[in-house]
């Protein structure tokens, strides 16, 4: 008896249930923005990794001069031949570590090419 007292009260019901689900799928239909890319991914994070790299060149190369300037000035103003020597070491290092920032740039500007069409999709 419990079962069909319970399927009674819940047949009233399910008509406004019913709408109000439908009126709910039909809003959420109409009000979804239907999201659509103006460049593929591969464009963006091409665009994206260019543009933080020319970043991080630009500040190394800005921070390379200043540092070099700097262990240069204190090569010269030193008057114990061990910190020249540890001057000098740091101008080297300084020189090292920037080639190879700026080198890293010229390796994807010329092995970037070569790739160009691996990284499509065909059905």
């Amino acid at each position: 008896m419990k079962k069909e007292n319970f399927w009674s009260r819940l047949g009233s019901h399910m008509p406004k249930l019913y709408t109000k689900i439908a009126l709910l799928m039909t809003l959420g239909i109409m009000l979804a923005v239907p999201a659509l890319a103006a460049e593929d991914m591969w464009t963006v994070a091409n665009r994206i990794i260019v543009d933080v790299y020319n970043k991080i060149a630009g500040v190394s190369t800005v921070l390379a001069g200043l540092m070099s300037a700097v262990a240069v000035v204190g090569a010269k103003l030193s008057n114990n031949q061990h910190k020249v020597d540890q001057a000098w070491d740091w101008l080297k290092r300084i020189w090292i570590a920037w080639a190879i920032i700026n080198g890293i740039g010229a390796f994807i500007a010329y092995v970037a090419p070569l790739f160009s069409g691996l990284a499509t999709l065909t059905p």
